[in-house]
């Protein structure tokens, strides 16, 4: 406040001390001059009783129009950029691309034709098992007539087509559930709901991780890219349960409360049993895929062992269930 104090008596005194010239003619505001004047302040900020532990403060002067050398500066920016584009490379906001499938992708022509070919040899190939074994006993038994041994081959054929509008209803279930996991699920989740699993494997053997981390990993990938897929089949067949539950209902002849009871308890365990099959067939494909990818190949090998996984999970759970708790589901 002192050294403002004498700027401002300064000032008083001689108004032109103020002007653009003063401060580049005048020898009034020198160097000397303010340093005396930030010396009178540092003072005055001291208090009188405390001056005999730190002394008065020293002021020293200095060149105010002293100018750092230009390479000095260039080379402070450019270790500068350096630094904080190397801090922004290291601690960079990962970003989660993430790409959605056609909403009717199951109809295309490659997924389409493979589904059809393989419903229908699901149901047409063990019609061929019957003709084979009687070629093959027909030196012991005799002959018998051609009306006998005629095959039906329209139930396999409406087998085939439920078959197929099942498993292309699963398809596009699962298709409309990834875009509602996009909207109403954050983006890193709905991130590692709908990756690539076989790729994420391969991108995690090249990181060089032990072997029980890199099974562990994969089955975790495994298990959240498996899960959508079968939500939907749990509600496609809970679906079909249903239906097929108040179909015989309305059009059975008994409608009173004890048959609706008991058709509503057998609905109640047949939507058990898928619950039970789906959760196992998630859970064995996550770990085969873990395994196999750890075994083999980890593209290969993650692909194979979901798709063992997901077939046995189920069987080996009700053979399970019904040797042990006697629970046929």
């Amino acid at each position: 406040m002192a050294g403002i104090a004498i700027l401002l008596d300064l000032y008083k005194k001689k108004p032109s001390f103020c002007s653009p010239q003063s401060f580049h003619s005048s020898g009034l505001f020198s160097a000397s001059a303010a340093a005396a004047s930030a010396a009178a302040t540092v003072a005055a900020g001291t208090p009188f009783a405390s001056r005999f532990l730190f002394g008065y403060p020293k002021v020293s002067h200095c060149d105010a129009g002293a100018v750092l050398p230009e390479h000095y500066i260039s080379n402070t920016q450019r270790s500068s950029e350096h630094f904080f584009k190397n801090d922004a490379l290291k601690y960079s906001v990962k970003e989660y691309k993430i790409e959605l499938k056609p909403l009717f992708s199951a109809f295309e022509l490659r997924p389409f034709a493979l589904t059809t070919l393989r419903s229908f040899l699901l149901f047409y190939l063990p019609l061929l098992e019957p003709s084979l074994n009687i070629e093959e006993d027909e030196e012991d038994f005799p002959q018998d007539s051609p009306e006998e041994r005629r095959v039906d081959l329209v139930v396999p054929l409406k087998k085939s087509v439920k078959q197929i509008i099942r498993e292309t209803t699963v398809v596009t279930t699962r298709r409309i559930l990834e875009r509602l996991a996009v909207i109403y699920v954050s983006q890193r989740m709905a991130w590692k709901l709908l990756k690539d699993v076989p790729k994420s494997a391969v991108r995690k053997s090249q990181r060089g991780m032990p072997a029980t981390v890199y099974f562990f990993r994969v089955s975790r990938t495994t298990f959240r890219g498996h899960l959508l897929g079968v939500t939907a089949a749990w509600i496609v067949q809970t679906g079909i349960e249903i239906y097929r539950s108040f179909s015989r209902i309305t059009n059975s002849d008994e409608s009173n409360e004890a048959n609706v009871t008991v058709r509503a308890k057998l609905l109640g365990k047949k939507i058990s049993g898928i619950t039970i099959r789906c959760g196992a067939s998630l859970i064995f494909a996550s770990i085969g895929a873990g395994i196999c990818a750890t075994l083999f190949r980890p593209s290969v090998g993650q692909w194979i062992g979901c798709a063992a996984g997901d077939l046995a999970g189920p069987i080996i759970v009700s053979v399970c269930l019904e040797k042990v708790f006697h629970v046929d589901l």
